[in-house]
């Protein structure tokens, strides 16, 4: 049954525990893949301080090295996390490390155009995140069949999306409705948060999959870094949609 490991996070998708069930030794557990959450969560929130910080300070300009740093360094150990899973327990926490980087620092230049946009991001992304674990611990809602299949298309569009707007960027353009501050513009940003919550459901159902298979140790870590991709990506869209309707007050 293929379909059964099937999710939207890159992180996470059909191969991922595919010929990795534990004959002998430690296995995967669900407690455990929530300590490494926790530990990235960590991570992430260690390094943003310090661009935030810089950000704040006499100097903010010297935070863009950081956070360029950041983006480049997420890009290369999040690549490494998934084509090496084995390496996991040292690439995941230096793809949360980096990351924090880029993210305290876009945090901190937002804050200062939007004072207490990211206290409120943050909160509303650990609110997301809270609604959607009690949803799928209490059987609300379940990674059925077409669920995932609709998950998977509405991200697939969002990464579309997402990577024409990057190449108009290179040309001084950019896509109007990602990025509009008008009603539309709004609304999809509405929209991206509420699929990236959803993908949510299908990570915590891929993990308790793990468990079930009986995966290795290691996969505690990669399960966890799984999560942190999501949850990056639910707070920049937050972040995105703040700004958005700050914009329009």
């Amino acid at each position: 049954m293929p379909g059964l490991f099937k999710t939207s996070n890159p992180a996470l998708n059909e191969n991922t525990f595919r010929g990795r069930v534990v004959a002998v030794g430690e296995a995967m557990t669900l407690q455990g893949t929530v300590n490494k959450t926790g530990i990235l969560l960590v991570c992430v929130i260690a390094t943003a301080a310090w661009t935030w910080g810089i950000v704040h300070s006499q100097t903010p300009e010297a935070a863009a090295p950081w956070m360029l740093g950041g983006l480049i360094g997420g890009l290369v150990f999040a690549l490494a996390t998934i084509f090496k899973k084995e390496w996991s327990p040292i690439t995941a926490p230096f793809y949360a490390l980096c990351e924090g980087l880029a993210l305290g620092g876009i945090s901190g230049f937002l804050e200062l155009s939007y004072p207490g946009i990211a206290i409120q991001a943050l909160g509303l992304t650990f609110a997301v995140t809270a609604v959607m674990l009690v949803l799928y611990t209490s059987g609300t809602v379940r990674a059925t069949p077409k669920f995932r299949i609709g998950v998977i298309a509405a991200t697939g569009g969002i990464f579309l999306v997402y990577m024409v707007d990057l190449i108009l960027r290179f040309f001084g353009h950019q896509v109007p409705l990602l990025n509009s501050a008008g009603p539309l513009g709004i609304g999809v940003s509405v929209v991206i948060v509420i699929v990236a919550a959803l993908n949510l459901i299908l990570d915590f159902d891929f993990v308790e999959t793990g468990v079930h298979a009986g995966a290795p140790k290691y996969m505690e870590w990669y399960g966890a870094f799984g999560i942190m991709v999501t949850l990056v990506w639910i707070y920049m869209e937050i972040l995105r949609l703040l700004a958005k309707m700050r914009q329009r007050r």
